[in-house]
């Protein structure tokens, strides 16, 4: 796909269009006769090389805003994450290569707390390394028994002094193993529980924990369909300076979810990536494929199938570029990003679904292009806020509209 051909539409600026170009480019040239191993160990290096090249490329600067970072497409001492600009990247990473986009993705998501609320002294020692790419960051919030339901984490912090002290353990941690630093959210006071069984949000603080912090440990890595370094963090009296805590204490759930909200439509930007990777597969498979005397592009059940990845494709750029540049503009946005992330996932998978389904048998051999795809897309209806959350997001907003308009 001639990636100008939508990066004219007005939800862009020019320099957009320039990034897109350099992020290809680079990503044509980096992957040329490349392909990554599955097993654990190559994964890891392979993802720290990435983190490494994209930093010395200059993407991963797209990852933190303000004097450290790019921000703003062209802009180096933007005040405020670009989300166009981190949608445009992982799309087109993910066009390439999902572990490349995961590898972006995590320095953005798994620093941004520090970016959003870090005191000038924390985002001194950590954004910088960050954005060159020499230091690997994780976010580090979901628990066994607290996924989409953040508010049930049991995690704790308690205060000892000049220091925190936690216990616990985080789950699905991506970059497990091989991050500097964790951004990680702990409860510092007792949960609230509702009479109905829920637990309010309130008591919960967030932490920046070094990889080396005694009391710190991987409990066990986790091995996924779509391989990238993943884990079970451990933390057993594990103490970390005060200063070390990012906004006030119990502003944790808001910080988690206000990094959330900058990052959730960058996941719908990857989602278009995967998609659109299927549907060139499926493009250029149909014209080559000979059957029945004729070529499969031939047949109009063949030609239908491809209108339809393609219209799905569009609908879902066109949501997802709609919340980024809402985002960029300030304006409310929640509804909106909801509606991308769960379309461009959704429709990514189904994209993909029918990729491997045009290929036959090809399409469900190990290595095979649409056969990685189908693996590598089915995370991004989960994480980030799957899909149910998504539709209770959109619910929630669209009856305030209702009720605000009486």
């Amino acid at each position: 796909m001639d990636i100008s051909s939508y990066l004219e539409w007005p939800f862009f600026a020019p320099e957009h269009a320039e990034l897109a170009k350099r992020v290809d480019a680079w990503a044509t040239a980096y992957f040329v006769n490349r392909r990554h191993a599955e097993d654990r160990d190559s994964v890891d290096q392979a993802c720290r090389q990435l983190v490494s090249e994209l930093g010395r490329a200059g993407f991963t600067r797209y990852s933190v805003p303000g004097e450290h970072g790019a921000g703003e497409a062209g802009a180096t001492h933007a005040s405020t994450f670009d989300v166009r600009s981190l949608a445009i990247i992982r799309e087109t990473l993910a066009r390439h290569d999902a572990l490349a986009d995961f590898a972006f993705a995590m320095q953005g998501l798994g620093s941004g707390a520090i970016s959003l609320a870090g005191s000038p002294e924390l985002k001194q020692r950590y954004l910088p390394r960050v954005a060159t790419g020499e230091a690997i960051a994780a976010f580090a919030l979901s628990e066994a028994t607290a996924g989409s339901d953040v508010a049930a984490i049991k995690c704790r912090a308690r205060r000892d002094g000049d220091f925190y002290v936690l216990d616990g353990e985080k789950t699905w941690i991506s970059n497990g193993g091989i991050a500097e630093f964790y951004c990680v959210f702990a409860r510092t006071s007792d949960a609230e529980v509702r009479p109905d069984g829920t637990v309010a949000a309130r008591g919960i603080s967030a932490f920046v924990v070094d990889a080396h912090a005694p009391g710190f440990s991987i409990a066990r890595r986790i091995d996924v369909i779509s391989p990238h370094p993943l884990a079970t963090l451990s933390f057993e009296n594990c103490r970390i300076p005060a200063t070390h805590m990012l906004g006030g204490e119990g502003e944790g759930f808001k910080l988690a979810m206000r990094t959330l909200n900058v990052f959730r439509t960058s996941v719908a930007g990857a989602a278009l990536g995967f998609g659109q990777r299927a549907l060139d597969e499926a493009l250029e498979h149909a014209a080559k494929r000979p059957m029945f005397g004729k070529m499969l592009a031939d047949f109009q059940l063949t030609q239908a199938t491809l209108a339809d990845m393609a219209t799905e494709m569009d609908a879902a750029r066109l949501l997802t570029y709609r919340a980024a540049w809402l985002h960029d503009s300030g304006k409310p946005c929640a509804k909106e990003v909801a509606m991308a992330k769960m379309t461009a996932t959704e429709s990514a998978q189904r994209v993909i679904d029918q990729a491997v389904q045009m290929f036959g048998g090809r399409g469900v051999m190990h290595g095979e292009r649409v056969e990685q795809l189908y693996r590598d897309i089915r995370a991004l209806r989960i994480y980030e806020g799957a899909t149910e959350v998504q539709k209770l997001i959109i619910g929630r907003e669209i009856l305030n509209m209702a009720k605000h308009n009486k």
